[in-house]
Order: structure tokens, then C-alpha cells, then sequence
């Protein structure tokens, strides 16, 4: 790369110059992103069939039988809080 002698150089060349490489800049920069997406895409074809064949099913809740629910109980914990409702018999 070319030396610049930025001293050697008035406000509005090293301004200039400025404007010419932020301009370069940008335009490097969009290149480059064009080629970082246009990879990504061909990549993604790839990712596609992974994500689908990785969904787990969701687990299947447990149905309350007809027994517990014409009695009104959700199931064993709530028959072992009635049998502690239960009265204990006082000792005389």
C-alpha cells in the first residue's frame, strides 16, 4: 500500500480522503455481506430437516378416570388428605 503523508496534505485532501475511504469502506463492507448471506442460504437447506426430525413430542397428561371425577377427588393425594381429616380419638 501506498505511503500518504497526511501532513503534507491541506484540510480538504486529508477530508477528501476521509469521504473516499469511509465510501470504500461501505462498499467493502456490503460485498462482503452479500457473500456471508449468500453462504448462509446455502446453508440453511442443510439446517432445515435437523430442526424438524429434533421436535420431541409433547408428553401426554394423565386423564382423570370417571371414579375420581364423579367423586369429585383428583386422584390419590386427595384421598390421603380425607383420611386425615379424619377425627383422632382423644385418650380419657
Amino acid at each position: 500500500m501506498a505511503k500518504i503523508d497526511l501532513d503534507a496534505m491541506s484540510i480538504e485532501e486529508v477530508a477528501d480522503l476521509r469521504d473516499l475511504a469511509t465510501d470504500k469502506l461501505a462498499e467493502k463492507v456490503a460485498a462482503r455481506r452479500a457473500e456471508l448471506e449468500a453462504e448462509l442460504e446455502k446453508l440453511a437447506q442443510y439446517d432445515k430437516p435437523a430442526r424438524k426430525s429434533q421436535v420431541a413430542a409433547p408428553a401426554a397428561k394423565p386423564k382423570k378416570t370417571q371414579e375420581n371425577v364423579a367423586n369429585g377427588a383428583a386422584g390419590e393425594g386427595a384421598k390421603k388428605a380425607d383420611e386425615a381429616k379424619e377425627p383422632v380419638a382423644k385418650a380419657a
